[in-house]
Parts: C-alpha cells; structure tokens; sequence
C-alpha cells in the first residue's frame, strides 16, 4: 500500500499534487510519503506481535534524519554499516540500546564511536575484526556485546550483486567455522557474546530461504548452549522485497507467521533490519522532460535525473514503474529515458511504452524510496537533488538541494597553483 494516486489527470502524493512540489522544489526531487512509511513500519512490526522483536531498520536504504526520526518516534532501531550512519542514527535521536552495527569493514574510529555510545551489539564479520574490537574495548575500558554474521550458504535467489548468502559472497563467518571462532570470542575478556546475526540479500521474493537460514541458525544456537554459551539475541537480518514490475513477495504477515511458528518455543529476542519494504514504495523521484531526441532506430526522452540520482537501473538493470505526473491522452510510443550524465549506461528506462511527452511535462519515477538517494553521488558534478516529505497536506523540504558551492566545499588550491595561474 502507498499513497501516490491519481485524482482525477494529476498525480498526487497524499493530498498534494506532484506537480506542485515540482513547480516549488524544482526537480530532479525524491518525494516520500508520510503515511506510507508510518504504515509499513507498523504493518511490519505489527506481524511479529506477541514475540520479543525488535525492528532495526536498515539505514543504508534511506538515511534522510526525518525519516529515521519517524521511526525512532515508531519505537524503531537502526541496523547501520559505518560511523556516519551511527552519526545519522543518533542525531535523529534513534536510542543507541536499539542500533545494531554491522558491515565488513569497521575501522578503529568507528569500532571506538560505537563502544562509546555502547551500541546494543556489533555484528561482527571476521575473527580479525573480532580480534580488532576486543582490543579496542580493552583500550577504552569497556566491553563489546557481540553477534557473530553467520553465512549460511543459502541462495536468496535474487540478483547476484544484492545475494549475501553464499560461501562465495564476501559477508560473515562461514558456518562451519563459527563454533570455533565463538569459543575464541567467549575467552575474550573484552567480548560478551548476546546473539547470532545472518542476512542472505536483499530483493527476496520467497519465504523458504529465509526458514532455511533460520533452520540452521537454530542449529548452531543449540550447539552454542551445550557449549555454556548463552544467545540472547537471533538477528535474521533484512532482504524481504518489493513489487517493482510483476514480482509478488510474501506479505510481512505470511513471512512473520513463518518465522514465529519456528522461534516460538525459545527464549530469544528477534532482532529483524528491514529497508525496502518499508521505504522502497514510500517514495519517488520527480524528473522533468528536458528534450526528445529520434534517430533513425530510437527515439529518447531526455530527462534532468540521470544514473548519478538513481543508479539502480545502470547498475542492476533494475525496473522501474515511470507514470506522467500529469496524464495525456498522446499515443504511445516505444522509448528510452535517459538522463544528462556523460555515459552510455545512464539510463533510466529501456525500451518502455509511454505516452508521447512534452518538453517541460513532468515525470514520476516510482519505487523510488529504497536505494535512491542513498546512493546518489556527485558525477559529472551533478548537485544531489532535493527531498521532500508529504504529511497530508502539507510538504516538507527535508534536504535542500545541492548547490554549486556545495560541489566544491572543502577542496582547496594550495598557494603556488593559484600564483601559476595567476601568470
């Protein structure tokens, strides 16, 4: 469920038309809505009422402070990958009790800022990254609660850049060798051993390799105990997906029930990271039809977003829905939307069918809301767009867009290039 709908020609995001917060903002803009991130938080957290869960959502998907603070004002966590996003968690007042830390490459500045916020634990991906906390808890005098990153070798069955699963992929401790390496972490004396973590990818359409993982995660808790080696804390991860074009992933109720009816009977706290599901259809980007181009085999929409705004499709050949913000009745023609970036692969749409556009006639690029801005950059020093959070009807400008200054802020040019250039 979300909240973009037509009334009538005009494309709306609640009660606001699109067209209007393009016409103020400008483009290109992400829009994110309001309603739709408070119901899919509480639709998934809903699922698991009744057992000991926490929702640590994945801040990587969407890191906007607003939007993390609506979560932290929904009872939410933050599972994060890197200082900044502990930085982000904790200024968008997200309780450090509620943040788990996970990512294959901690440094010793980040490893110390979350010890010193005392995080709830760190997920930890490597006996050398083991090795690497628990001195620098000894250091600061502290001690680091821990969850080993189980691989499973489970097949997610989803895009092999976004599949995390398998022996192959670079993420956690194979589960073979995990019994020896939580016997190492239970002598550490800076190490105190809560929980397991796994997370098999991302874009999962199917239930059965999430009970799989869960199945062998239960496995190894129960090895764990007869070794005196208490878990507190199951951490299954995100991953579960989103209708981008025909896929149908498992409601969050089907995929709770699955995993409760499995952990009902034990003593653990859930510890669930989703993204996607929750912001992936909460947003989209606003883009303005800048030319049409026809050559003798193709005929382009060009449009002011390009890969550097939405990388998704350049990267993963992903889909997106594309819908005018304001509807014609012009026949349809077979297009590529492609945006200004200086690169073949700039591309936001491949051969799709849309209605004949205009110069100026704006466009809706939907399932936005995941992965997006997250992932933009500055390349062929493109300004970031603008976001834009829609509560009812009102709009919020919840980050400015980039300016050129922006571009260039905290680059210098040392004395003697500025004395040659100015010969």
């Amino acid at each position: 469920m979300h909240h973009f709908h037509y009334q009538g020609d005009e494309l709306c995001c609640e009660n606001i038309p699109l067209r209007k917060i393009a016409g103020q903002v400008g483009t290109p803009c992400y829009v994110y809505s309001c309603a739709t991130l408070k119901h899919h938080f509480a639709v998934f957290d809903g699922a698991f009422h009744g057992m000991p869960h926490l929702i640590c959502y994945s801040v990587k998907a969407n890191g906007n402070i607003a939007i993390l603070g609506l979560f932290a004002a929904l009872g939410g966590g933050a599972d994060i990958v890197s200082g900044g996003e502990l930085f982000r968690a904790r200024r968008a007042g997200i309780s450090a009790d509620r943040i788990v830390y996970s990512g294959v490459g901690k440094t010793q500045a980040e490893i110390d800022y979350a010890l010193r916020e005392n995080i709830l634990m760190f997920n930890i991906e490597s006996t050398q990254e083991l090795e690497a906390i628990s001195r620098r808890a000894a250091v600061l005098g502290l001690k680091a609660r821990i969850a080993l990153r189980v691989n499973p070798d489970v097949d997610p069955k989803t895009h092999p850049y976004i599949s995390t699963g398998l022996k192959k992929n670079k993420f956690g401790i194979d589960i073979e060798q995990a019994i020896q390496a939580y016997e190492h972490a239970r002598d550490l004396k800076s190490i105190e051993v809560v929980g397991i973590d796994c997370h098999i990818g991302s874009q999962l359409t199917e239930i059965s390799p999430f009970i799989e993982a869960l199945e062998r995660l239960k496995l190894l808790a129960s090895r764990l105990e007869q070794m005196g080696i208490r878990i507190q804390y199951v951490d299954l991860g995100g991953g579960l997906g989103i209708p981008y074009r025909e896929e149908e992933p498992p409601h969050p109720r089907e995929y709770a029930k699955a995993i409760i009816e499995r952990l009902k009977d034990l003593p653990f706290k859930l510890i669930l990271e989703p993204g996607r599901v929750i912001v992936g259809n909460a947003g989209l980007l606003l883009t303005e039809v800048l030319y049409i181009k026809k050559t003798p085999s193709k005929e382009f929409i060009i449009v002011d977003a390009g890969m550097n705004d939405l990388v998704r499709p350049s990267l993963y050949g992903s889909y997106h829905e594309i819908e005018p913000v304001l509807k014609n009745q012009r026949e349809p023609r077979v297009v590529d939307v492609v945006g200004p970036i200086c690169e073949s692969s700039d591309f936001i749409a491949r051969d799709r069918s849309l209605p004949m556009m205009q110069q100026g006639e704006i466009l809706a690029v939907m399932s936005a809301g995941a992965y997006g801005f997250s992932m933009a950059s500055n390349y062929n020093s493109r300004n970031r767009a603008a976001e834009v959070l829609v509560d009812g009807d009102r709009f919020h400008v919840i980050r400015k867009r980039e300016s050129w200054e922006d571009l260039i802020r905290g680059e210098t040019m040392p004395e003697f290039i500025k004395g040659a250039a100015g010969q």
